[in-house]
C-alpha cells in the first residue's frame, strides 16, 4: 500500500515541476521576443553617436549626449546635450536640454515641446502639434549643458578657470551684502538663529534634512496626485520657503563662522570684517570638488532646521 501510494504521488510531483519550468521556458522566450522586437526598432550609428528609431508607439525615449532621429512613431522624447529629429510621430512631450528640436514638415508632436539652453526648429509654415500644447524655449546655455551631458563629473568638479575665479568672486560680493543686509536690518533673528545652532546643532540640521526630504516627497506626489494648477502652485510655493530658508541659514551660519574666526586670527571685533571672512569660507567651501554637495546640503538642512526651530521674540509674545 505504501509503494502504490508513492508510486501516485512521484509522478504528480514530477509533472508539477515540468509544468513550472515549461511555464519559464515559456516566459523567457517570449520576453526575448519582445525585446528583439523592441531593440529591433532601434539602429546606432558607427560612432554612437546617433539613435535612430523606427516605429515603436510605447516606447519613451531617454537619451544623453546622442542625436535622436524619429523616423515613425514613439510615445515621448527626452534627450540631453543632444538634438531630436522628428520625422514621423511622437504622441506625447517633448523635452531637450542643451540641444535642439527640429520638426520636420510633416511630422507630428502631440504634446508639449520643451527646450532649455537650444532652439525649436520646425520646417512647416504651420507645424503639426496637439491643440492647446504649448512650447516652451529658453535659449541659454547650450554648449555648456551639452558639456555637462558629455562629461558629468565635471558637475562635481568643476574646473579652476579664470571663469569659475570671477564667478567666485562674485559670489563672495553678493553674499556679503546679502548678509551685511540682512545682519542689520535683523540683527535679533541672527543672534537667535546662532544661539540655536550652537546649543544643538545635530537637532537643527537633523531637522531640516526631515524637513528637506518631506517636502520633496509631498511636492512630487501633488505632481502627480493633484491639478496642474494646484500642484504649479504648490511646488511655486515650496520652492519659495526653501530658498527663503536656504539664504537665512546661509546668512546665520556665515556670521557664526566669520565670529569664531575673527576670534582665533585677530583681536577686533568689527562686524563687516567677521561677515567677509565668513562669507570667504562658505565660498571656499561650495567651491571644493564633490565636498561641495556636502557643504550645500548641510546649507538647506541648517537654514530648515533654524526656521522650524524658530521661536518669537520676547516683544513678539508680548504683543
Amino acid at each position: 500500500m505504501q509503494a502504490v501510494l508513492q508510486f501516485q504521488y512521484l509522478p504528480r510531483t514530477y509533472s508539477s515541476a515540468g509544468l513550472s519550468v515549461f511555464r519559464l521556458l515559456l516566459f523567457v522566450i517570449i520576453s526575448a521576443a519582445a525585446s528583439i522586437s523592441v531593440f529591433s526598432q532601434i539602429s546606432t550609428s558607427p560612432d554612437g553617436q546617433t539613435l535612430t528609431i523606427d516605429d515603436a508607439p510605447e516606447m519613451r525615449v531617454i537619451a544623453f549626449s546622442k542625436t535622436v532621429i524619429i523616423k515613425k512613431h514613439v510615445q515621448e522624447v527626452f534627450v540631453w546635450g543632444g538634438d531630436v529629429v522628428i520625422e514621423g510621430r511622437v504622441e506625447g512631450d517633448v523635452a531637450v536640454i542643451g540641444g535642439t528640436v527640429t520638426q520636420a514638415a510633416d511630422a507630428y508632436i502631440g504634446g508639449a515641446v520643451i527646450v532649455f539652453g537650444g532652439v525649436y526648429k520646425f520646417e512647416a509654415a504651420e507645424p503639426l502639434r496637439g491643440e492647446g500644447k504649448e512650447t516652451i524655449m529658453i535659449g541659454a546655455f547650450e554648449d555648456e549643458l551639452r558639456t555637462l551631458a558629455q562629461n558629468p563629473s565635471q558637475m562635481l568638479a568643476p574646473q579652476w578657470t579664470l571663469a569659475f575665479a570671477a564667478q567666485r568672486i562674485l559670489s563672495v560680493l553678493f553674499w556679503f551684502v546679502v548678509t551685511l543686509g540682512v545682519a542689520t536690518i535683523a540683527p535679533g533673528a541672527v543672534s537667535r538663529a546662532i544661539a540655536r545652532f550652537h546649543l544643538s546643532p545635530a537637532k537643527v540640521i537633523g531637522l531640516g534634512l526631515a524637513g528637506l526630504i518631506l517636502t520633496t516627497v509631498v511636492v512630487s506626489a501633488g505632481l502627480g496626485l493633484l491639478p496642474d494648477y494646484v500642484s504649479a502652485l504648490l511646488g511655486l510655493m515650496a520652492f519659495a520657503l526653501i530658498m527663503l530658508a536656504y539664504v537665512f541659514g546661509r546668512v546665520a551660519l556665515q556670521v557664526s563662522t566669520g565670529k569664531l574666526l575673527q576670534k582665533r586670527l585677530t583681536k577686533g571685533r568689527s562686524e563687516a570684517v567677521a561677515i567677509l571672512l565668513g562669507v570667504v569660507t562658505w565660498t571656499v567651501l561650495l567651491s571644493v570638488p564633490y565636498f561641495w554637495t556636502l557643504a550645500l546640503l548641510a546649507l538647506f538642512s541648517a537654514g530648515i532646521g533654524l526656521v522650524l526651530t524658530l521661536r518669537p521674540s520676547d516683544r513678539w509674545r508680548s504683543t
